[in-house]
Order: C-alpha cells, then structure tokens, then sequence
C-alpha cells in the first residue's frame, strides 16, 4: 500500500477513520528523512493492513507545530485516536517492525483506562505555580 500524504485538510478523517496509523514527519532537505523513507516504504508492503502516511513538515508547518514536531524524522503511532508512539531519529528495519509489534500488541482498553486515571488523578489546576501570600 502506497503511503498518504498527509495534509491539515485530511489529517483529520485519515486519523478517525483508520484504527492504526504510522506517521512520518520528513522534510525533503533532511538526510536522515531521505535514510528512513525506503525503510518506512517497506514496512507499508509488509503491513498492508495498517496506514502508513507522511507529513512534509515544510508543507504541512501548522501540523508539525501541532504535534510539536522538533526534529525530523519524527514516528508516531495513532491507535484508534490515540498517540502510543512518538520518537524522532530515523530507525532501522528491525527497529521499526519491532515497534510496529508492539503497538500491534497493545490492548487499547488498558490504555485508555490508564489515561483516564492519569488524568482523574490530576489535582486541578495541576502544573499551576501559586503565588505565596
């Protein structure tokens, strides 16, 4: 399966319509992007079942700003709506399907229970300096 381009036009439906999606954020003037390409290519033929899409992170700067994307190549990983994966630097085959594996494996029950705790767990206003008076 050929990758997807992703836009801020598509990013949306490709991300809620697909249960599993790899993204690559590259940029054509990076070397270790150019490295990656044909490694991540490859991956899309042997996982057919998945969507493998890109983000040119000098055509696509408001999506690359909203994923704070500070360097590139950047992976993640969206599981039915939500981020289990993000790592920049450019990874090997080997690297990348075990990856792949693993995000495969994840019971996405578990990891929304988690998030939910997590986030249940923080005190409001949590992260909020108050002044002493």
């Amino acid at each position: 399966m050929a990758t997807v381009e992703l836009t801020k036009e598509n990013f949306d439906s490709v991300v809620t319509d697909n249960d599993f999606v790899l993204i690559d954020f590259w940029a054509s003037w990076c070397g270790p992007c150019r490295q990656f390409a044909p490694v991540y290519e490859g991956a899309s033929d042997r996982h057919e079942d998945l969507v493998f899409a890109k983000v040119d992170t000098e055509a696509q700067q408001e999506l690359a700003a909203a994923f704070e994307i500070q360097s590139i190549p950047t992976l993640m990983i969206v599981r039915e709506n939500v981020a289990v994966f993000a790592q920049p630097g450019a990874l090997p085959e080997a690297a990348l399907e075990d990856i792949i594996g693993q995000a495969r494996n994840l019971d996405m029950d578990e990891v929304r229970k988690s998030i939910e705790k997590a986030q249940a767990g923080a005190p409001e206003g949590a992260g909020e300096q108050k002044e002493a008076g």
